[in-house]
C-alpha cells in the first residue's frame, strides 16, 4: 500500500462510493443477526430489498473508477500498466482471503480458549485456530472485487471502447441462457451454479446459505456469478466515459438518468421472466441496480456539484476517499468485537459485541430490533471516526 494524495476527484462520485461503504459496513453488522432492521436485510432468494443495492452501487463505482485510473495509460497496454493491473488484482483478492482466514482465526482461538473441557495450551489452541484453510472460504466480496477489476481493466486496453455494449449484451445474454436451462433460479443442487462452484471450489470453501428452512453449500459470490459481474464493472466503465467526455455537469447528468432510466426499465421489465436475484447476480439484477446507481449519481451530481450543497455529506466522504481500507477495517472490528470475549455472571463468556448490545443497549432499549440497528449505527459511527482522522490528515490509502 502507498499513501498518495488524489487529484482531479469528483466529490460526487466520492460521496457515493462513501455511502455504499458505509451502507456494506451497516448491513454486516447487526447487534442480533436474529433481529436484523427490515430494510437492512438482503432478500431472502428472488426480489429486491434497500441493502441488496449497496454491493452492486459499489462495482457500478469501481467501474467508473476504473476509467479514470486508465486514462492516464491512455488505455494502453503496456508491461508497466499490465504488471499494476495484475498487482491490484493479486492484493485485492489475497487481502479477501486474509480477512477470511483471519476470522477463522479468531473465532477458532475463542472458542478453544472458551471451551469448558479444553486443556490444551494456549500456542497448541492457537496453532490449531491458524490451520483453517482446509475449510477457508475462497471467495466473497474483496476476491469479487478484485477478478472483476482485473478482468474488466484488461478487456478496457484490449479492446475497442466501442464494442463495450455489444460485449456487455453478449455477457449478459450468454448468462442468461445458462440461468435459464441450467435451472440457475432453483436454490438446490440442480443449480448450474452449484454444480460448477463445487466442481470448482469444492464445498469446504464455499458460504453456506439457508433458505425456508433448506440449508445448503451456495456461493452468493461464487465462480459463475462472477461472469455477470464482470459485467457490470463494464457497464460502470462506459459509464465513466460518458461521465468524463464532458466537463458540463448538466450534460453529465442527463446522460446519467437516461441511462438510469434505460437500465432500470429494462431491468424491471425483464424480471417478469427472468427474476432479480442478488444471490445468483442475475441479468436483471444488473441492469436494474446499474440503472438506479446511475441515477443516483445524477442526483448527487446536482445536488453536490452544481447546487453545492456539500455540507451534509462530509461524514460520506471519510468513508469514500479510502473505501477498500475503510471496508477491511469494518471487517477487522467486526471480528474482533465477536470474538473478543470476556467471562460473566453466569459462568460463561459473552463477547465485546454482546457486552455492548445486550448488556448496555439491551438495558434501556427493549426493542431487540431497534437495539439492533442502535448497535449497527454505534458500530458506523467508530468506524467513521478512524476514517475521518484520516481524512482530517489527508490521508490517503491506496493499493
Amino acid at each position: 500500500m502507498t499513501l498518495k494524495q488524489p487529484s482531479n476527484r469528483l466529490l460526487a462520485l466520492d460521496i457515493l462510493r462513501g455511502i455504499t461503504i458505509a451502507g456494506m459496513i451497516l448491513v454486516n453488522n447487526p447487534g442480533s443477526w436474529g433481529h436484523i432492521y427490515a430494510p437492512l436485510e438482503h432478500a431472502s432468494w428472488n426480489g429486491l430489498t434497500p441493502t441488496d443495492l449497496v454491493f452492486p452501487f459499489f462495482m457500478f463505482i469501481m467501474g467508473i473508477s476504473t476509467y479514470i485510473s486508465l486514462r492516464k495509460f491512455e488505455f494502453k497496454l503496456s508491461g508497466d500498466l499490465l504488471w499494476k493491473i495484475v498487482r491490484r488484482t493479486i492484493i485485492i483478492f489475497a487481502i479477501g482471503l486474509g480477512i477470511a482466514w483471519f476470522s477463522k482465526f479468531c473465532y477458532g482461538l475463542a472458542s478453544g480458549l472458551t471451551s469448558a473441557d479444553n486443556t490444551l495450551p494456549f500456542w497448541t489452541v492457537a496453532l490449531n485456530a491458524a490451520n483453517s484453510f482446509d475449510t477457508i472460504r475462497i471467495l466473497g466480496v474483496m476476491p469479487r472485487l478484485a477478478i472483476c477489476y482485473g478482468v474488466a481493466s484488461l478487456i478496457a486496453v484490449t479492446v475497442k471502447h466501442n464494442f463495450l455494449p455489444l460485449l456487455i449484451g453478449a455477457i449478459l445474454f450468454i448468462y442468461a441462457i445458462l440461468l435459464i436451462f441450467g435451472n440457475g433460479y432453483e436454490f438446490s443442487d440442480t443449480n448450474i451454479i452449484s454444480i460448477v462452484d463445487h466442481s470448482v471450489l469444492g464445498a469446504n470453501h464455499m458460504y453456506s446459505d439457508t433458505i425456508d428452512g433448506l440449508t445448503l453449500k451456495f456461493d452468493p459470490e461464487g465462480f459463475v456469478s462472477t461472469l455477470p459481474s464482470i459485467a457490470h464493472v463494464l457497464i460502470g466503465f462506459w459509464a465513466g466515459i460518458k461521465l468524463m467526455g464532458t466537463k458540463d455537469n448538466y450534460q453529465r447528468i442527463t446522460d446519467l438518468f437516461i441511462a438510469g432510466a434505460i437500465l432500470t426499465f429494462a431491468g424491471f421489465l425483464l424480471s417478469y421472466c427472468l427474476p432479480i436475484n442478488k444471490k445468483i447476480w442475475s441479468p436483471t439484477f444488473v441492469l436494474t441496480t446499474c440503472g438506479l446507481a446511475s441515477t443516483l449519481l445524477g442526483l448527487l451530481i446536482w445536488i453536490i456539484d452544481i447546487k453545492g450543497y456539500k455540507t451534509w455529506c462530509r461524514f460520506f466522504e471519510a468513508f469514500g476517499i479510502n473505501p477498500l481500507f475503510m471496508y477491511v477495517l469494518g471487517g477487522v472490528l467486526g471480528i474482533l468485537s465477536g470474538s473478543i470475549r470476556f467471562p460473566n455472571a453466569e459462568g460463561g463468556f459473552t463477547s465485546l459485541k454482546g457486552l455492548v448490545y445486550n448488556d448496555f443497549l439491551g438495558s434501556f432499549i427493549s426493542d431487540e430490533t431497534f437495539a439492533s440497528l442502535i448497535y449497527a449505527l454505534l458500530f458506523i459511527a467508530l468506524n467513521w471516526s478512524i476514517g475521518y482522522i484520516l481524512y482530517k490528515k489527508k490521508i490517503y490509502i491506496k493499493i
